[in-house]
């Protein structure tokens, strides 16, 4: 089955003689600086609050646009003989418009109903050069039409000047974010630390809290989008594993709206500080998220530092520990793994409960009289030094770190 084919209209301005044609570009050219000055004028009465910018010559910025434009949309009516297509923008001046009102922070609302308020009072004008030299009706109905084309097109200039200034914006926000975050996080400050935080904090609006909480990300997927973690969090992507300082972690509503905006990756955020112990709260995160890796704490979601603090207290030093334990359990040696283990978790279960064997055979889920048999050995193997207070803290450490790596279970045997 064919495809109906598609009939194009033939526009009025193809019936009107040339010389009128010309004649009506003639008058509205002559027409044009007296017409954008009423536009201004009108402009300036019904927004007064927008700003006036003046070019090199001192000539209203806007004064310029509006003329060039009512030229370039005449020129193009008057070469053409009618509204072919869309006249070209005047290049820069719009744009510049757009990317004045993205710098300085303002909407485009404004400016669009200047433009559209510039077209009918423009329209007016040509409507009534229209009547005056007999352009026919149709014809005029459709250089409406392309009017409101050309302000579609005046339009597009400003809103790409607004991008390209929002975009710089963006990019140099994030440039002094970064520098900020780089002061923050830094271990070692040259001169007065409080004074620099202030003059970088202040340049992006960042109020310097009381406390804050640093984390440490780990990304879902290389291509992931940045977190949307609220306004006041600083994040900054260009790590590895992105960092993001928090403040005020503990105020009202901050832990919720982390979680739902974490939702999805994983990490840590440790301990809240002092603003000038920044640092230190970076340590524990990427601590933290060291042992995510090596599976010693739970992985796929975001932790706090402040609800892991055992194992990062005990798994952190691992050297030490180690040395440690190799000397605080060498009674164990000569028992078989199996048997040692067994051992090791009574006197664990003990030295938690300060108990007797009940306490001790409860927690451990075996007979009293088994718990009896197993303190005897442990205190044959250990003699009086199971008695010291200090001795008792260093088992109880080690056992506890050992518990943690999995290395001892928690089982009920």
């Amino acid at each position: 089955m064919t495809a109906p084919r598609t009939v194009t209209s033939r526009s009025a301005w193809h019936d009107v003689p040339r010389h009128q044609v010309r004649r009506f570009a003639e008058i509205a050219l002559a027409d044009a600086p007296a017409l954008a000055e009423e536009i201004m004028s009108e402009i300036q009465r019904e927004y007064p609050h927008l700003p006036v910018v003046l070019d090199d010559s001192g000539e209203p910025m806007a004064l310029v646009g509006i003329r060039r434009a009512i030229e370039a949309f005449v020129q193009h009516v008057g070469h053409a003989g009618y509204p072919v297509g869309r006249p070209t923008v005047p290049p820069g001046v719009f744009q510049d418009f757009g990317r004045g009102e993205g710098l300085n922070g303002r909407s485009l609302d404004a400016l669009q109903a200047t433009y559209r308020m510039g077209v009918r009072l423009a329209w007016r004008r040509f409507a009534e050069i229209g009547q005056s030299i007999d352009i026919p009706p149709p014809a005029m109905y459709e250089l409406v039409d392309a009017g409101y084309e050309y302000l579609d097109g005046l339009v597009d200039q400003s809103v790409r000047g607004y991008a390209e200034a929002a975009a710089r914006q963006a990019g140099e926000r994030l440039r002094l974010q970064r520098r900020l975050m780089e002061l923050l996080l830094a271990e070692h400050h040259r001169g007065d630390p409080a004074d620099a935080l202030a003059e970088r904090a202040a340049r992006i609006g960042w109020p310097l809290p009381g406390k804050v909480a640093v984390g440490v990300l780990l990304r879902p997927a290389r291509e992931a989008v940045a977190p949307a973690v609220g306004q006041g969090v600083l994040l900054d992507m260009e790590y590895e594993r992105p960092r993001m300082v928090v403040p005020e972690p503990d105020a009202a509503g901050r832990p919720e709206l982390l979680d739902r905006a974490l939702t999805g990756w994983s990490g840590a955020i440790g301990p809240p500080v002092r603003v000038a112990d920044a640092a230190k709260s970076l340590r524990w995160a990427e601590a933290a998220v060291r042992l995510m890796e090596r599976g010693l704490l739970p992985a796929g979601e975001v932790l706090h530092c402040t609800e892991h603090t055992e194992a990062l207290v005990l798994l952190q030093p691992e050297e030490l520990i180690e040395d440690l334990a190799s000397r605080c359990l060498a009674p164990l040696a000569h028992c078989g793994p199996a048997h040692g283990r067994r051992l090791a978790e009574t006197l664990l279960a003990w030295l938690e409960t300060r108990g007797g064997a009940p306490e001790v055979a409860a927690r451990l889920g075996v007979h009293p009289q088994t718990v009896r048999y197993r303190l005897r050995q442990i205190r044959e193997l250990w003699g009086e030094v199971i008695d010291d207070p200090d001795r008792r803290f260093e088992l109880e450490l080690v056992l506890r770190a050992q518990r943690l790596r999995g290395t001892l279970g928690g089982a009920r045997r």
